[in-house]
């Protein structure tokens, strides 16, 4: 070896340091390509997990953004006619139960109770005195009466008996009418949609005041029916309100047995109504399911007819067999 390539080499040598890793002295693109070959299967391995968690939230568990929150609501009507003398409700107001609404003209059914008792204290007076008579005629020999005339009196006597029943029965209704001329709520809610007002007539049986009942709030999840195998009655269920970021939770209470079908319509001669169904175009009918909401976060507001997205948690409850197995016992 040349004293020139004998130089070089040994330059060359100690431009390189020595590492005690055997990686360091690989080639610097052999690194790479390992560094890269390691982020890639980082990535295909979130991937995989973060399919699968988004392929049991979509598909797995049954869930809809067909959704709506329902409420019960107590129309009431007076069971008395007469104008509207007091309103004591606001719209949109919360009342609480047997809280006074309105109250309808009381003169008439005040005056109709004073002529009920009236013709109570006559029945009875007649009642009283047509007794004494059937007993005096009941104590005379048969020579002074006959059996006619006494079988006579004692008749009198019950017709009284039976007028003066009929007597407190009317005095009763008068009274019954005259506490209804005061309505109360008879649930916790709010005042709906009030249009009656103070001076307006109120007829008997006429709708006047809606009352949403505070205390009957739930949800009904519409979802196909190719979901309802792996929907049971008491699994959990989370719902998403779109006007609020909060989530609620509840527990499916109940699946509707029926819904409306066309083709049951009869026409106007009593035949079936049947509509074209095209045989490749087959949609899968919706199915109200009913969700009892369990909590209600801070700050939420419902209101019936609000939209939801409703999921189920197919493995929190029993088998179907065994839910409606349960309902029938």
């Amino acid at each position: 070896m040349s004293e020139v390539e004998a130089k070089s080499r040994n330059e060359a040598e100690r431009e390189i340091p020595w590492s005690p890793d055997p990686a360091a002295h690989l080639a610097p693109g052999r690194g790479r390509r390992t560094m890269a070959l390691f982020i890639t299967l980082a990535t295909v391995a979130a991937a995989v997990v973060l399919g699968r968690a988004m392929w049991t939230a979509y598909m797995a568990a049954p869930w809809t953004r067909d959704g709506t929150v329902r409420a019960y609501v107590v129309t009431m009507a007076p069971q008395v006619s007469g104008r509207i003398v007091a309103m004591l409700a606001a719209d949109n107001q919360y009342v609480r139960k047997g809280q006074v609404l309105m109250v309808v003209d009381p003169t008439n059914y005040a005056i109709a109770v004073r002529l009920a008792q009236a013709a109570v204290k006559q029945a009875d007076a007649n009642m009283q005195n047509a007794e004494r008579e059937a007993k005096r005629r009941q104590s005379l020999p048969d020579i002074a009466v006959t059996v006619e005339e006494k079988q006579t009196y004692e008749t009198q006597a019950v017709a009284a008996e039976a007028q003066y029943q009929q007597a407190l029965a009317n005095l009763d209704q008068a009274r019954v009418n005259l506490r209804r001329c005061v309505i109360r709520s008879p649930v916790n809610g709010w005042i709906t949609n009030l249009l009656a007002q103070r001076g307006d007539y109120a007829s008997e049986g006429q709708n006047v005041i809606s009352v949403t009942n505070a205390d009957a709030f739930w949800v009904d999840g519409y979802f196909e029916e190719t979901a309802l195998n792996r929907i049971r009655d008491g699994s959990a269920a989370t719902i998403k309100l779109m006007g609020y970021p909060q989530v609620l939770h509840g527990r499916v209470d109940s699946i509707s047995r029926a819904i409306s079908i066309a083709n049951a319509q009869p026409n106007g001669q009593g035949l079936a109504t049947v509509n074209p169904i095209f045989t490749w175009v087959r949609l899968a009918q919706r199915i109200p399911v009913r969700v009892q909401i369990d909590t209600l976060p801070d700050g939420v507001t419902l209101v019936a007819g609000m939209t939801a997205t409703v999921q189920i948690d197919p493995h929190s409850a029993g088998t179907p067999m065994d839910s409606e197995r349960t309902r029938r016992q």
